[in-house]
């Protein structure tokens, strides 16, 4: 069976004795910066602007320690709580791996909400903001994945399959590539298109919500489900169960706002 060769690179970039500086982290890191500077970008075009920039940092430490908490809470809940019911000091071991997008992003949410609610800011307005720099970090931790050899896809038969280390010795779908093609480059290109039809506050979330949910839902099909959890009903992956919650809470949200707005709404 014919496969293309995994590149094998090194999941550290930069290794100094103790110090090491690794792909998976250096793609949160510009990540984050790549969304500080594209969110200065569009509040310096508002007038007035919905924050002012000097505040801007003190969003992103909200943004960041919900990000990193809920991704690493949400990995544990939804991926492997009965290892981490028994382990739970485990929970700390940020540099063992063990990240999931969807804890990350209710803790982004929560995060964001309660600086919302200390500076009376709205929510939505401001989320309309911080998705569309979204899927830069998204694009880049696939590429970490697929550096890491990890979050691989299921086994096939076709040309552009690789033989993951960690794989076993059959060709599997690059599956961390299709994501960050479509998580990362498709769906920043669709909200960023799309920035400026804002008929409700939250136009943008919920397109957010609705694409990556659908990308996500889609890409599952191809993607190895994580062993320790398997398919729900002998069906659903746990990341399709989780990107359906959020197909639903974006059109809910969408039947809302339009509904709010319409005559007599």
């Amino acid at each position: 069976m014919f496969s293309l060769l995994f590149p094998n690179i090194n999941p550290v970039l930069i290794s100094l004795g103790p110090f090491q500086i690794r792909w998976y982290g250096l793609a949160y890191v510009m990540g984050f910066l790549s969304a500080y500077f594209l969110i200065r970008f569009q509040l310096a075009r508002q007038k007035p602007p919905l924050l002012s920039l000097d505040r801007l940092s003190d969003l992103f430490f909200y943004m960041a320690t919900g990000l990193i908490l809920g991704a690493r809470l949400g990995y544990a809940l939804f991926y492997n709580f009965g290892y981490y019911l028994q382990n739970p000091l485990e929970m700390a071991a940020f540099w063992q791996g063990g990240m999931s997008f969807h804890g990350g992003l209710l803790g982004v949410v929560l995060g964001t909400a309660i600086y919302c609610r200390k500076n009376r800011l709205s929510l939505l307005a401001l989320g309309d903001l911080l998705v569309l720099p979204a899927p830069i970090g998204l694009g880049l931790g696939r590429l970490a994945n697929f550096i890491n050899g990890e979050l691989y896809g299921r086994v096939t038969d076709l040309p552009w399959g690789m033989v993951f280390p960690r794989g076993g010795p059959l060709p599997r779908h690059p599956s961390q590539l299709y994501e960050a093609l479509l998580e990362g480059g498709f769906l920043f290109v669709f909200l960023w298109l799309t920035r400026e039809a804002i008929p409700y506050a939250g136009a943008s979330v919920v397109r957010f919500l609705i694409g990556y949910g659908v990308i996500r839902f889609g890409v599952e099909f191809v993607r190895e489900a994580d062993s320790q959890v398997g398919y729900w009903w002998g069906l659903l992956t746990t990341g399709q169960l989780l990107s359906g919650i959020m197909i639903l809470i974006g059109l809910v949200l969408m039947m809302y706002q339009n509904h709010r707005l319409a005559p007599g709404g």
